[in-house]
């Protein structure tokens, strides 16, 4: 019988968190649902799912959501997968397409182009396809796994995380496990006890989904040196300060 029904991510970065998830005895007793990043949110804030692996930029508009677990995915630094493509210099850019695969990155790159570089472009919404349209002076925010063919492909590229840790002097939490409503606590516990697990077996989870990335050369190193997954406070005061400069936006 279906307990929970749960949304994870289906990115590269995410595998060890789907493969601890599999090889749980918990697996039996939930729907695991693989979506991109805003599908995964949407999926929570319309109550198809109960737990999710959900840009963090929700919470800034949904106050009663809670994290659940103490792992999520970050980075303290250059992370090569959630980055502005153009090129032109930025001061040339007119106008920025907005990933549609995720909010959070987009709110970044919001907060970034205020703050951080001071211009004003203008966003426009994005549809499939939208990364061939970057020429001349238009520009794309591009995340996840199709950021990796991005890369060396444009003249100028920005990576949010490590301008975000230039900006703040702080790691960037992307995304949190978070629920909609109270879960049994034994449950939590064996969940949180499956994820641990996936990122303790990191190698065995790349693995065991060798055929679906090889868009990425280099798997381990990705995960092991630009992926961070434990929320320590040091993440959860860089997310508090993202939060806030969402509101204040």
């Amino acid at each position: 019988m279906l307990k929970y029904r749960v949304s994870a991510v289906s990115y590269l970065n995410t595998i060890p968190f789907t493969y601890g998830i599999k090889s749980s005895k918990i697996y039996e007793i939930i729907d695991l649902q693989l979506n991109y990043p805003s599908l995964c949110a949407q999926k929570l804030i319309n109550d198809e799912v109960d737990i999710a692996l959900v840009p963090v930029a929700v919470l800034s508009s949904y106050y009663s959501f809670k994290i659940v677990s103490d792992y999520c995915i970050s980075a303290d630094g250059s992370v090569d997968t959630v980055c502005l493509y153009s090129n032109v210099s930025l001061n040339d850019i007119e106008y920025i397409y907005l990933d549609y695969q995720s909010k959070t990155s987009v709110e970044l790159l919001k907060i970034l182009c205020r703050e951080y570089w001071n211009i004003s472009p203008n966003f426009k919404n994005s549809k499939i396809g939208f990364e061939e349209k970057v020429k001349d002076n238009i520009a794309a925010l591009i995340i996840g796994d199709r950021a990796f063919a991005a890369n060396g492909k444009y003249k100028y590229v920005y990576d949010l995380s490590e301008l975000w840790k230039q900006l703040t002097g702080l790691p960037f939490v992307f995304a949190c496990w978070i629920s909609n409503k109270e879960i049994d606590k034994a449950f939590l516990y064996e969940f949180n006890q499956s994820l641990k697990f996936g990122i303790e077996n990191l190698e065995a989870s790349i693995k065991s989904e060798s055929d679906n990335y090889s868009h990425c050369d280099n798997p381990k190193e990705y995960l092991n040196e630009k992926i961070s997954y434990i929320l320590d406070d040091k993440k959860r005061k860089g997310m508090e300060l993202f939060l806030k400069k969402i509101n204040d936006l």
